[in-house]
């Protein structure tokens, strides 16, 4: 069985050069259809290590899988939060592991301007929650309200929690098992301005951003803040 893991910030299909670059795992869409297309027809297995990130190449992703035309088994072995919540609906088995965790939550934006901007930004944010949501509805049954009520609470769930709510259909590991039929300190992401250099620099034919010190500081930078992530979690 064909394996890929999704690990890391979700993120748009422009943004994976530069995670690529700075040797940072991430996931876009391009990335998971990628492998789909290599894998038509066959059953395949994903695991999820992931605190979310975009929210639309979530929803691109969770699609991307459900429309795969083989059986698709997903495993949570380490985070399944916000947008990668969603991408583990995609299943048609989900497990997950004991020492796993699953978080949903409401959707967020950064918006500025007068009181009618801000109004409009709030409409979005309560239309998206209400799209995320369709997902955990499809995979749990549960009704709407009470999902946007526990999205409301930023939820966190243990495997057997995860189970019990309907969000999986196994504990990993578990022999009595039966089948059945941004939080943002966890996302590691670069930085906006970060980014807009690599892309500006790349358009503008710069010499080899390799050389750039600044740019490799902030690689240094990204690296170390990979490498403080301890059994406690992640330090700031």
């Amino acid at each position: 069985m064909k394996k890929l893991k999704i690990n890391g910030p979700i993120i748009p299909n422009d943004y994976q050069e530069i995670y690529d670059w700075f040797d940072m795992e991430a996931t876009s869409p391009a990335k998971v259809s990628s492998f789909l297309d290599a894998n038509s027809g066959k059953d395949i297995e994903i695991s999820i290590n992931s605190g979310g990130g975009d929210v639309h190449s979530g929803s691109d992703i969770y699609t991307a899988i459900r429309e795969h035309d083989g059986n698709v088994t997903v495993k949570v072995t380490g985070i399944a939060a916000s947008a990668a919540s969603v991408i583990a609906m995609a299943g048609d088995r989900v497990l997950m592991s004991p020492t796993a965790e699953m978080m949903i939550h409401n959707a967020s934006m950064i918006a500025w301007g007068d009181d009618r901007t801000m109004s409009h930004a709030a409409d979005i944010l309560s239309t998206t929650n209400k799209v995320v949501a369709n997902a955990y509805i499809l995979k749990t049954g549960k009704a709407q309200d009470d999902l946007l009520e526990m999205m409301k609470k930023e939820t966190w769930m243990s495997a057997q929690e995860a189970k019990k709510q309907g969000f999986i259909d196994e504990v990993m590991f578990d022999t009595n098992n039966q089948l059945i039929a941004s939080s943002s300190k966890h996302l590691n992401m670069l930085p906006p301005e970060v980014i807009e250099k690599f892309k500006n620099d790349k358009q503008q034919n710069k010499p080899d951003p390799k050389k750039d010190e600044a740019i490799l500081m902030q690689k240094k930078r990204a690296i170390a803040r990979t490498n403080t992530i301890k059994l406690g979690g992640i330090k700031s």
